[in-house]
């Protein structure tokens, strides 16, 4: 009998599964209270299944039940949460994003770029390089407190084909600071998948939106 239960309850779970997240609770709390049933009435006379045995199977069920709905809700407040940040992140379309990278993007004969330093650095320089990795400027921003510094190279004279990119050297005395180049690009669109919100920039490379360092 309990196995004729057992398999009607598996019917009804690949029924269910069809069904919403209420549903299926419902069906698995209505599986259990049968299988209960089959229990208690072919239970052994001489050694019935005592409150404590019970209580304890109902209050896996209750348990099983509970983290099912909880999961749901999860995923639903994931789902949303990851729709009002395209929303959000829509507005960002159109301007200019800070993220990790050594690229150069010229625009109107100036190309702008950005370093994090981990500590203070008395020297700190910054060389221009083409796509072939040739220096073709060398730019000294001096001394610089740790944190973020921004600097401007004049491309009026760049006449290479592609984008240039750069490479910071800082000191601290005879000790080298650790750097952090981080480049500017132009946002084109944001999408979603289920790994939440990807952001499209300029020139067709993509950035997850919390690898975005500034929104500028």
């Amino acid at each position: 009998m309990l196995t004729s239960l057992a398999n009607t309850g598996s019917a009804n779970g690949a029924t269910a599964s069809t069904k919403t997240t209420q549903t299926d609770a419902a069906a698995s709390q209505d599986r259990f209270l049968k299988l209960l049933v089959a229990q208690l009435n072919n239970q052994d006379p001489m050694n019935p299944m005592d409150n404590a045995q019970m209580t304890s199977q109902m209050a896996q069920i209750n348990t099983v039940s509970g983290i099912q709905q909880l999961n749901e809700t999860i995923k639903s407040m994931a789902t949303q949460f990851t729709s009002m940040q395209v929303m959000q992140g829509a507005s960002m379309i159109g301007r200019e994003v800070m993220t990790e990278g050594n690229t150069l993007a010229i625009n109107a004969g100036a190309a702008k770029g950005a370093v994090d330093l981990a500590s203070d650095a008395d020297r700190v320089t910054v060389q221009v390089m083409s796509p072939g990795g040739q220096v073709i400027d060398t730019l000294n921003l001096g001394k610089l407190p740790a944190g973020r510094a921004n600097f401007n190279w004049d491309a009026s004279k760049y006449t290479g084909t592609g984008n240039p990119t750069f490479k910071v050297t800082a000191t601290q005395g005879t000790t080298a600071v650790t750097t952090t180049a981080l480049t500017r690009s132009t946002v084109e669109s944001v999408s979603a998948d289920t790994t939440g919100m990807t952001v499209t920039l300029k020139g067709g490379s993509t950035v997850k939106y919390d690898a975005i360092k500034a929104i500028l």
